[in-house]
């Protein structure tokens, strides 16, 4: 069944220093006009940015009144710590969160290890922050299959059932460039009686350089017949940004006809080819 009209929702990181401060919000700016259902803040790895995620995901609520769905992972927190973060969220009106184990320092793919007196998996966070209650809780879903899963999909989807179980309500996918992986992942769902709403997570590539990497540190994929033409266009700034607009706009319509109930960008806080993607898709939207 195809959604009605679609959500639109963006995600941001949190800025290192002043200039990306004010590229972050230059980019909430040059998003508004399409009035986000939410956007997401995320954690860098190994939870560096956790204090700037707190801060900034409770400035752009105060300032934009935009529901705002904070990370929240089990790296680097002791148990006491997360359950004193969600209370941070309540008192500043964050009542969502999505709830990730993280990656270790070293990227996806590195060995975990578990913060002293913390935990060692989203599920148990899922849990933590359903015993605290007031929380709309997401969760990660992965249509590559997540890399610690080694390509076992059904793993995959009892973990997610797992945490819907634990009280998730709704997903945020890795980046979905094969409709097709995304449409098998909710089918599958679907199959087993879940009732997530699983988003799947769109990008405009800008750089094939960035997109190739953050595909190898993520465990993701991209069908051949995009990769190769992004790589046709490596050193083409312009045309590779075309390209992205017209592929990820592509992808949105895909994921549509397959039954997602919205879109959520991933914005690497900038606004001009998410905007134009999201201008695609006025029919969609209306």
């Amino acid at each position: 069944m195809l959604a009605s009209r679609p959500t639109v929702s963006f995600e941001f990181f949190p800025p290192k220093d002043a200039a990306g401060e004010e590229q972050l919000w230059t980019a909430i700016s040059g998003l508004a006009e399409f009035a986000p259902d939410f956007v997401s803040v995320t954690y860098g790895a190994g939870g560096s940015t956790r204090d700037r995620t707190i801060a900034i995901a409770c400035e752009i609520f105060e300032r934009t009144g935009y529901r705002t769905i904070a990370h929240l992972t089990c790296v680097g927190s002791t148990k006491d710590e997360l359950i004193e973060i969600l209370h941070q969220y309540k008192r500043a009106n964050i009542h969502d969160i999505l709830a990730l184990r993280g990656d270790p320092v070293g990227g996806p793919t590195a060995e975990w290890t578990a913060t002293p007196s913390g935990l060692n998996h989203a599920d148990e966070l899922v849990d933590l922050a359903t015993s605290i209650g007031g929380f709309n809780i997401g969760v990660a879903a992965f249509p590559d299959v997540h890399p610690a899963s080694r390509g076992n999909f059904d793993q995959d989807i009892e973990v997610l059932l797992r945490k819907e179980e634990l009280g998730a309500t709704f997903a945020i996918t890795q980046f979905v460039f094969d409709s097709a992986r995304y449409a098998a992942l909710i089918e599958a769902l679907a199959k087993r009686g879940s009732k997530l709403v699983v988003h799947p997570g769109i990008m405009a590539v800008t750089s094939y350089r960035q997109i190739t990497r953050m595909l190898e540190l993520s465990g993701g994929s991209m069908p051949a017949k995009y990769l190769d033409q992004f790589e046709s266009l490596k050193d083409d700034i312009e045309g590779t940004k075309e390209l992205g607009i017209e592929i990820a706009t592509q992808i949105c319509h895909e994921v549509h006809s397959a039954g997602a109930q919205g879109f959520h960008f991933y914005t690497l806080n900038n606004s001009t080819a998410t905007a134009q993607v999201v201008a695609n898709l006025s029919t969609l939207l209306s």
